[in-house]
C-alpha cells in the first residue's frame, strides 16, 4: 500500500473550536518576537554590518579559538569575532575594520594572515565596505515592503478584502516567528536570510490561497451553512494536500540544513521553521480569522462552479449538505417563542380538518 494512502483524503476535525487557544498562542509568540527584536536584536552578517570575513582551517585536529582571539585582539583592527565553522578544524573570523581603499584592506588582511601563520590555511575572504552594507540594508527593506504590498494588492484584486487582510496577517505572523529564530539563536542575518524570508512569504501565501479559494467556492455553493462549520469543511478538504506538501518540503529543508554546509545553514534553518509555522498558520490563523473579520456568504459574489474542482471529493458535498439541512431545521425551532409552540400544535391537533363531515347534533 502506498504511504500516501495512510493519510485520509477527507478528515472531520473541528479546527474552528481550537481558535480560542491558537489565537492567544499566536499573539504571545508574536509579542515575544517583538520583545526579542527590541532587546536582543539580530546578529547582522558581513553583508549588513560591513567589515572582513575570513574562513580558515588549521592543520591540527582542533583549532585553538581562545589563542586566536587573544592574538587578533592585540592587532587593533576593530571588533573581532571568532567561532567554530563546521568541523573543529575550521574557524570563521569577522573583523569590524575595513580599509578606506584596496591597499589599506590588503594591509589588514596581511596582519591577520601573519597571526594565523603557516598553521592555518585561508580558504575564503569577503570584504564589504560601509557604503555597500548600508545600500544592502536599504535594498533588503525595500524588497520586503514591496513584496508585502504586491501580495496585498493581488489578494485585494483576486479575493474580497477579508481574505486579503487575513492573508497579510498570516504572512506577517510567519515572518515574525522566523525572525524570532534568528534573534533567539544568534544566527547570522545576511542577504541569504532575506531570501529565506521572501521564500517563506511565498510558501505561506500559496498554502493560504489554496484554502481561501476552497472557502470562497463553498460560500457561493452553501449560502445557509454556518461560517464555522463551512470553514471546518474547507480546511478538512485541503488538509491532506497541506500535510503532504508540507512534509515533503520539511524533509527537503531538513536535509539541506544537515548536509548543505555552513554557508546555507541559516537559510535552511529559516526555511525549516518557516514550513512548520506556515502550515500551522494556514490552518489555525488564516481560516479562523475570517470569522472575526465579519465574512458572510453575501460578501462573496459570483455564481458557484457547476463543475466539481479537481481533488474535491464527494464526502465534502455530502457533509456540507447534512450540516446545512440541520441548520435549516434548527432555525425555526430556535426562533419560535416558548409556550406558544405547544399550544399551537395542540390547537392544530384539536381543530377540525377542512371539508371533514360534521356529525349531526343529537336531538
Amino acid at each position: 500500500m502506498p504511504l500516501i494512502d495512510y493519510i485520509p483524503a477527507q478528515t472531520n476535525i473541528h479546527f474552528m473550536r481550537l481558535r480560542h487557544w491558537t489565537f492567544p498562542f499566536s499573539a504571545v509568540i508574536s509579542i515575544i518576537a517583538v520583545v526579542l527584536f527590541a532587546i536582543h536584536g539580530f546578529n547582522l552578517g558581513i553583508d549588513f554590518r560591513g567589515g572582513t570575513l575570513i574562513e580558515a582551517q588549521t592543520s591540527q585536529q582542533v583549532a585553538d579559538v581562545g589563542a586566536l582571539r587573544e592574538h587578533l585582539t592585540d592587532l587593533d583592527v576593530g571588533d573581532v569575532q571568532i567561532q567554530e565553522f563546521g568541523s573543529p578544524r575550521d574557524v570563521l573570523i569577522r573583523i569590524g575594520a575595513f580599509g578606506a581603499n584596496d591597499e589599506a584592506q590588503q594591509a589588514i588582511l596581511a596582519k591577520v594572515k601573519n597571526v594565523l601563520g603557516a598553521e592555518y590555511t585561508v580558504r575564503r575572504v569577503e570584504t564589504v565596505g560601509p557604503s555597500v552594507s548600508g545600500e544592502l540594508v536599504r535594498q533588503s527593506i525595500l524588497a520586503l515592503v514591496l513584496g508585502a504590498v504586491a501580495v496585498l494588492g493581488y489578494l485585494w484584486f483576486r479575493f474580497e478584502w477579508q481574505f486579503a487582510v487575513g492573508a497579510i496577517v498570516t504572512t506577517m505572523h510567519d515572518i515574525f516567528v522566523t525572525l524570532m529564530i534568528y534573534s533567539a539563536f544568534g544566527v547570522d542575518f545576511d542577504l541569504t536570510s532575506i531570501a529565506a524570508i521572501l521564500t517563506i512569504m511565498g510558501y505561506s501565501l500559496n498554502d493560504t490561497v489554496v484554502v481561501y479559494d476552497r472557502i470562497r467556492e463553498m460560500l457561493r455553493r452553501y449560502k445557509k451553512l454556518p461560517l464555522p462549520d463551512l470553514l471546518d469543511i474547507a480546511v478538512n478538504a485541503t488538509f491532506s494536500r497541506t500535510i503532504i506538501v508540507s512534509t515533503t518540503t520539511f524533509f527537503a529543508t531538513l536535509a539541506l540544513y544537515f548536509f548543505g554546509g555552513e554557508v546555507l545553514r541559516g537559510f535552511s534553518l529559516a526555511m525549516t521553521v518557516g514550513v512548520v509555522i506556515g502550515t500551522y498558520s494556514t490552518i489555525f490563523v488564516a481560516a479562523p480569522i475570517l470569522i472575526h473579520l465579519g465574512l458572510r456568504s453575501s460578501t462573496v459574489t459570483g455564481p458557484a462552479k457547476d463543475k466539481v474542482e479537481e481533488g474535491e471529493v464527494a464526502e465534502v458535498d455530502a457533509l456540507a449538505a447534512t450540516v446545512e439541512e440541520n441548520a435549516v431545521e434548527e432555525k425555526p425551532e430556535a426562533a419560535a417563542p416558548k409556550g406558544k409552540r405547544s399550544s399551537g400544535k395542540a390547537a392544530a391537533k384539536n381543530a377540525p380538518a377542512k371539508n371533514a363531515p360534521t356529525k349531526p347534533a343529537k336531538a
